[in-house]
């Protein structure tokens, strides 16, 4: 049985192939245009040369692309591809033995020792001759005309000639290459995956007249602001109908006036459920008006699903079989004890009608998708079962393949990991709560330096409607300053709950909680948008800096540096190229000035220790000249608690002049 299915001929063994997630069980992530660094083990048995490539496809087309492997050490190969179209790819490994590689070697051996023959010069005339017959026309006939050669004049320069080698390496033998067992999978996004600002808005809340319903057409009033800002992406909570059932009054009281609005999370009632519009922020007509403003302002409208729903959402009357009954016959509302939410009732993925509820769900995603959307924050995702994403992501994408699901997942680490290999192109982080230097370098180390980067794709939240972090609640304006330094320029992708965040609200319900005091998820709020206190400006010029240096457009290659003092934080960006380089230093004291050395790894930055460079602070506009590791910085996080350092360094021309590059 074993001889029947294995070809003992093939003699080159393939292990320990990287990037793979689970041992292929799910897809690597990128962006369109970005490269996949491959390694893997690779060797044969005896000493024969051995050589290898990587394969790799889009997923509708049959040919495989190829890209030799490079030797490590120890029998460790490498290669890169770039992935330049959108949707699903597969890769894998090939390696053979390569008998012309093993010739030439042995031949400089036997050349050495003066016991070379002319059998061994036909000997490789034959494998070039091979070779021409796997060569296009022009190839080929060189490779005959070089074989004939070798046999006439058993030539050693001829044999080892570089030309030689390159053009037959173009071509070798495969007929007994071994194939790694799986073909691994890339999942490929458009470039807003791996790069976007978000800005989170309540349209209920955009009305410019004080105590009035805000309306799509006053939120769509607000988006020349936002895209000034420099955001990119305006996420909008559910703007559902919402339950009159148990609504929740303001600051989440379990008693509601009858002027309260509820929350936007409490979806349906008799106005209709996941597919509806709230009466009170207009028709589908004006959505669909507010997406295309929003589009025409640079703006993608990305939109919340929350699959819970009111008391009174059509689906408890019309599908009850997908909620959860108590021995009372009633229907157990939501909980996370201390929390109760009795206007939510969670749905029953373990109801005998699963299918159904799930064909439910997937047509919510296609509905909104067909209206625009194409941008997708879900709610609480860990509360629903992982095969259900799995399968609902791909659905979706089958007939959607530009659709990015954001995870707003809080919760274990593995949870929300397993989210991300299921097919969440983006989950929400751990950043609201990771404060000090040592909390943000293991943490961001985690997440760009580890395995964990092949399949998550952080997006770094400094608040949430649902979260003040306390370094807010106590560090006034310089800790929004310095949160949204950090956000912006940690991760390539990143949000903001505005305007709360740059107009700088932090006072909490109550001591010790995170909830803020008269949420907006409760009520409406009306604010001055040109507060003279706002960090609108702030805010926007970091926003300009992140577009026009592609460095800060990534994570794979964040570097942190050391520095004396602990409440610096140093940390670099470059792009593959090396063309732009960025390094970040940051006060992480929102009460005192401070001022430290950073030791920079010169290597990781592209520059020559023995020559000076120029940085230039392109938030606030210095430019200084630094040479060597050890550079001295001094931040007052009262006036500007960041340095974003745009490194230019020396480069000398033929003529002999320098100039900063």
């Amino acid at each position: 049985m074993f001889m029947e299915s294995v070809d003992g001929r093939r003699r080159v063994v393939i292990e320990a192939v990287e990037p793979q997630v689970d041992a292929g069980r799910f897809a690597i992530k990128r962006v369109a245009g970005e490269t996949v660094q491959v390694a893997v083990d690779l060797f044969g048995d005896g000493h024969d040369a051995v050589a290898g490539a990587v394969l790799y496809r889009h997923e509708s087309r049959r040919e495989w692309s190829s890209t030799p492997l490079r030797p490590l050490v120890n029998d460790r190969w490498e290669a890169e591809f770039r992935v330049e179209e959108t949707g699903a790819h597969l890769y894998t490994i090939e390696g053979w033995v390569d008998h012309f590689l093993t010739w030439q070697r042995d031949l400089r051996k036997r050349l050495q020792a003066g016991s070379e023959t002319e059998v061994d010069f036909l000997i490789g005339a034959d494998l070039v001759e091979a070779a021409s017959l796997r060569a296009p026309s022009e190839d080929a006939a060189r490779l005959r005309e070089w074989a004939n050669a070798l046999r006439e004049r058993l030539d050693a320069a001829s044999a080892l000639d570089e030309t030689l080698t390159a053009i037959v390496l173009r071509y070798p033998d495969r007929t007994l290459a071994s194939r790694y067992e799986r073909e691994l999978r890339i999942v490929v996004d458009r470039p807003r995956a791996g790069f976007s600002a978000w800005y989170e808005i309540f349209p209920r809340s955009c009305s410019f007249t004080p105590g009035v319903h805000g309306t799509f057409a006053d939120c769509a009033r607000r988006l020349p602001e936002i895209a000034a800002m420099g955001f990119d992406v305006v996420y909008l909570p559910p703007v559902h109908p919402v339950g009159r059932l148990y609504r929740k009054g303001k600051n989440n009281s379990t008693v509601a006036q009858p002027d309260d609005v509820g929350s936007p999370w409490a979806i349906g009632a008799e106005e209709g459920g996941h597919k509806a519009i709230h009466p009170q922020l207009g028709t589908l007509d004006d959505f669909r008006a507010f997406v295309a403003e929003a589009r025409e302002a640079g703006l993608e409208t990305a939109l919340d699903i929350a699959f819970q729903c009111a008391p009174d959402h059509p689906w408890v009357r019309d599908h009850p079989q997908w909620f959860r009954a108590r021995p009372d016959g009633s229907i157990q509302y939501a909980e996370n004890p201390p929390k109760k939410y009795q206007d939510i009732y969670p749905l029953d993925f373990e109801t005998s009608d699963w299918r159904a509820l799930w064909e439910g769900l997937k047509s919510v995603f296609l509905h909104w998708a067909a209206e625009g959307v194409r941008i997708f924050r879900v709610d609480n995702p860990h509360t629903k079962p992982f095969a259900f994403w799995e399968w609902v992501i791909a659905e979706v994408k089958r007939q959607y393949p530009d659709v990015l699901f954001l995870s707003e997942a809080f919760t274990r680490p593995k949870l929300m990991y397993r989210l991300a290999k299921v097919g969440f192109t983006q989950s929400y982080t751990y950043f609201s709560w990771r404060n000090t230097k040592a909390e943000l370098t293991e943490y961001f180390h985690e997440l760009t330096a580890t395995p964990v980067r092949e399949f998550f794709r952080p997006n770094a939240w400094p608040n949430t409607p649902d979260i003040l972090p306390e370094f807010l609640q106590i560090g006034g304006r310089p800790a929004f300053m310095i949160r949204h330094a950090l956000a912006a320029t940690l991760a390539a992708n990143y949000g903001i709950y505005g305007p709360a965040f740059e107009l700088c609200e932090n006072e909490p319900r109550e001591r010790g909680s995170e909830e803020y005091l008269h949420s907006e998820k409760y009520e409406i709020r009306q604010r001055d948008w040109d507060a003279p206190w706002s960090l609108k400006d702030y805010i926007a010029r970091i926003n300009h800096i992140r577009r026009e240096n592609p460095a800060l457009h990534a994570d794979r290659r964040l570097r942190f540096h050391p520095t004396d003092n602990d409440m610096l934080l140093c940390y670099s960006k470059t792009t593959e190229d090396m063309t732009n380089v960025i390094v970040v230093v940051v006060n992480l004291d929102f009460r005192y000035r401070h001022s430290g050395w950073v030791h920079l790894d010169l290597d990781a930055l592209g520059v020559e220790a023995e020559h000076p460079f120029q940085v230039h602070d392109l938030l606030g506009g210095g430019r200084y000249l630094w040479q060597g590791s050890r550079n001295y910085v001094e931040l007052d996080s009262h006036s500007l608690p960041a340095h974003i350092f745009r490194v230019r360094r020396r480069v000398r021309t033929e003529a002999d002049f320098d100039y900063y590059l």
